[in-house]
């Protein structure tokens, strides 16, 4: 039997060393690939660093950055070839959603995941870039075969927004581990031989990195280990630069060394989540699935994704309250409530026979 072809576009490509989608992507291609054919577009690679498949999936290098201001152009000839060559698209954030339209010359099965929560309102997009979000999500929303949002408070927002009904399919943690006691990692990173809290998040405003440095500068007594992509944004840059030599804070640059990266988060006393403006963010995902206890930036989203079960915060003072009254038994309880969605809700296997419902054309599930 022939198997059906499957476009990934808007990740970076393979392998996933980059964010959230490109792990989904990743983990689609893994656990999937005996049922379909993946082709996945990767952003602009030097040659000798490209490879022509992995796990199977194809790889097609295009000359553009998956980011920045090449994005529209890197996904518009993603999906024109993508249309050309392939049954089924799935499609993450839609920062080209104007040509979706094209599909109905084609009649592909298109599925779009709009990867965040209204991308549209992000605090790091300018009143045009907030503009045109809207646009393209717009597009995207009318002219997909099946949306995919990742929470439902994203999906409650795509019918308010754009009278469209979605499927809520959320992140995987699964792939995540603790390794053993390593010394070579010990003396690489030392504070793992203490207490810490550890944060890990991209550097923008709406990440709110400088709430947790604020914070943690009045608790000289408690440990924070903040990874972060410093160099990408001037935010970052900024805020790396003025909060060096602190004893107590430490700043690292970004780990794709999943085993590198698990150490230091496994090690620690709880996980400090400050997004303030996504869906089901895959690094809190992560963090549960790894039985650390969260304590998280307090919107409806975060809410929705621990079920409630971790201590929430709104501001320096808040967090300051919440880490100074932190007791062992606070610590215990949090993790034992949500090792039950570790277990069963957050997992590979879950979230990729969902997507192969819609690349089959099955019912959809959870539409408002």
């Amino acid at each position: 039997m022939t198997k059906k072809k499957v476009a990934i576009v808007g990740t970076n490509g393979l392998p996933a060393n980059y964010g959230g989608i490109e792990t989904l992507a990743q983990n689609l291609v893994t656990n999937l690939g005996d049922r379909y054919e993946f082709a996945v577009y990767c952003k602009r690679t030097p040659r000798e660093q490209r490879k022509a498949t992995l796990l199977g999936a194809r790889l097609i290098y295009l000359p553009f950055n998956a980011n920045g201001w090449q994005a529209p152009i890197y996904d518009v000839v993603s999906l024109i070839h993508a249309f050309a060559t392939a049954q089924i698209i799935l499609y993450i954030v839609p920062v080209a959603g104007f040509v979706l339209p094209l599909n109905r010359l084609f009649g592909r099965n298109l599925i779009v995941n709009f990867g965040g929560l209204n991308e549209w309102e992000r605090e790091k997009l300018s009143a045009i870039e907030k503009k045109y979000m809207l646009m393209n999500c717009s597009f995207a929303a009318h002219y997909a075969t099946h949306n995919v949002a990742d929470c439902i408070v994203l999906q409650k927002s795509i019918k308010k927004h754009f009278l469209e009904n979605s499927v809520v399919i959320r992140y995987g943690g699964d792939h995540t581990s603790t390794p053993a006691d390593d010394p070579e990692m010990d003396a690489r990173y030392p504070f793992v031989r203490e207490p810490y809290f550890v944060s890990v998040s991209r550097a923008q405003v709406d990440n709110k990195l400088h709430v947790l440095i604020e914070a943690f500068k009045g608790m000289p007594d408690k440990k924070l280990v903040l990874i972060s992509n410093w160099s990408v944004s001037k935010y970052g840059r900024q805020l790396f630069e003025q909060n060096q030599g602190i004893s107590n804070i430490v700043l690292l640059p970004a780990i794709y060394d999943r085993n590198r990266l698990d150490y230091i988060r496994s090690r620690a006393m709880a996980y400090i989540h400050s997004h303030s403006f996504c869906g089901t963010a895959p690094s809190l995902v992560e963090a549960i699935c790894l039985g650390l206890p969260i304590i998280s930036w307090d919107v409806p989203a975060n809410r929705e994704t621990t079920q409630g079960h971790a201590l929430f915060f709104d501001s320096a003072d808040s967090l300051q309250r919440v880490v100074t009254t932190l007791t062992q038994s606070d610590l215990d309880s949090i993790k034992e409530t949500l090792r039950p969605l570790a277990d069963h809700e957050l997992t590979w296997d879950r979230v990729c026979r969902d997507y192969a419902s819609l690349f089959d054309f099955g019912e959809k599930a959870a539409t408002v």
